[in-house]
C-alpha cells in the first residue's frame, strides 16, 4: 500500500519519537551524554555544523539550522529553521536519531518539547573566549563517538587561536569599538559583555567601547558619545543591512571618532560571531582592519 505524501508528513514526527525508543543516549567513562546512534544527526547552530564538517563526519547530519550556511555542501541539507525560534515538528520530521543543539537554541518552549520528544538531545556549552571554542569541539567529537578526531582538530585549531591572538600583543594603542547589530527606528542595539562580538573584539586586541551592561541593548545617544568609539562593527546576513550613509547619518555616531573619520567595518555575522573552527581566521582579518600593518606574522 503507498502512503501518500502529506500522510507521511504528518506521521514524521511521530516515527522520529519511536525510533528515539531504541537511540536513547549512553554515559561515556568521564560521566559525559553521547549518542548511541550517530547514523541521523540533526545539527542546530551554525559553528556546529561547521565543527562536524571539519571532523569529516558530514555524512552523519541529515538537517541543519538555517545559520549553518558554511561550508556550502551544509546548504544542500534540509533546513529546520532559525536556532532560536524552532518548531519541534520540523525538527522531528526528518527522523533523527539524535539533535545536538548550541547553547542558546530556541524558544524554550520548543526545547523542552523535543527534549521530552525521548530524541537525545545534547546542548554544547557556547563561551565566546579561546577556550570555549577548544570545548565545542571536544563535546562535538565526543558525542560523535570520534574523540581522537576532535582532540586533533582542537589541538590545530588551539595553535591557530594563539598564533592570531599574539599578532596584536605588542600594539599599545588599543582601539574602542562598537558592535551595532541593528539601527532599526533610529535605535542603536550594541553589543556589551557576555556576547559573541565582545569576545571577538577582545580576541582581535580590541576594546569594546560598551561598559555597564551584558548581552545586545539599545544605546542612549548620551552612552554613544560617552563610549568613544574608534571604529563602528557590523555583520552582514542575519538582518537588514547596516550601510555607512545610514549609519553616520546618526548624530550620536556622527559626533564619535568612529563617526568623523568614518570607520566602520562590515564581516559576515557566522565568521566574525561563530567562534569555531574559522574563528582564528576572523580575527587576523578583524585586526588587520583594526590596526592595519601594526599587526605581525
Amino acid at each position: 500500500m503507498r502512503v501518500s505524501f502529506s500522510l507521511r508528513a504528518a506521521l514524521a514526527p511521530m516515527l522520529g519519537v519511536l525510533l528515539a525508543v531504541v537511540a536513547l543516549p549512553t554515559r561515556a567513562e568521564d560521566g559525559t551524554t553521547v549518542f548511541s546512534d550517530t547514523s541521523r544527526i540533526v545539527a542546530i547552530g551554525g559553528s556546529i555544523t561547521e565543527i562536524v564538517y571539519a571532523l569529516g563526519e558530514e555524512g552523519r547530519l541529515v538537517a541543519r539550522d538555517s545559520t549553518s550556511n558554511y561550508p556550502e555542501a551544509a546548504a544542500k541539507l534540509p533546513d529546520v529553521g532559525y536556532m532560536r525560534a524552532l518548531s519541534p515538528e520540523g525538527v522531528l520530521s526528518v527522523n533523527p536519531t539524535g539533535i545536538l543543539a548550541l547553547q542558546g537554541s530556541g524558544p524554550k518552549e520548543a526545547v523542552d518539547v523535543l527534549k521530552k520528544s525521548r530524541v537525545p538531545y545534547i546542548e554544547v556549552p557556547d563561551h565566546f573566549n579561546h577556550e570555549g571554542i577548544l570545548e565545542k569541539i571536544r563535546v562535538v567529537g565526543k558525542t560523535l563517538g570520534v574523540d581522537a578526531k576532535a582532540e586533533k582538530l582542537a589541538a590545530e585549531t588551539d595553535a591557530k587561536l594563539t598564533a592570531a591572538e599574539k599578532q596584536t600583543a605588542s600594539i599599545k594603542d588599543r582601539k574602542r569599538v562598537l558592535f551595532v547589530l541593528s539601527t532599526q527606528g533610529g535605535k542603536i542595539l550594541a553589543a556589551g559583555s557576555g556576547t559573541a562580538a565582545d569576545g571577538i573584539i577582545k580576541l582581535a586586541g580590541a576594546v569594546n567601547a560598551v561598559e555597564g551592561f551584558s548581552g545586545y541593548k539599545p544605546m542612549t545617544d548620551e552612552a554613544i558619545v560617552s563610549a568613544k568609539p574608534d571604529f563602528i562593527l557590523t555583520m552582514k546576513g542575519g538582518g537588514p543591512p547596516i550601510s555607512e550613509d545610514e549609519l553616520f547619518a546618526n548624530p550620536a555616531i556622527a559626533s564619535t571618532p568612529a563617526g568623523t573619520n568614518r570607520k566602520m567595518i562590515s564581516m559576515w555575522g557566522g565568521y566574525l560571531l561563530g567562534f569555531g573552527p574559522r574563528t582564528a581566521e576572523a580575527i587576523h582579518d578583524l585586526a588587520v582592519s583594526l590596526y592595519g600593518n601594526q599587526v605581525t606574522d
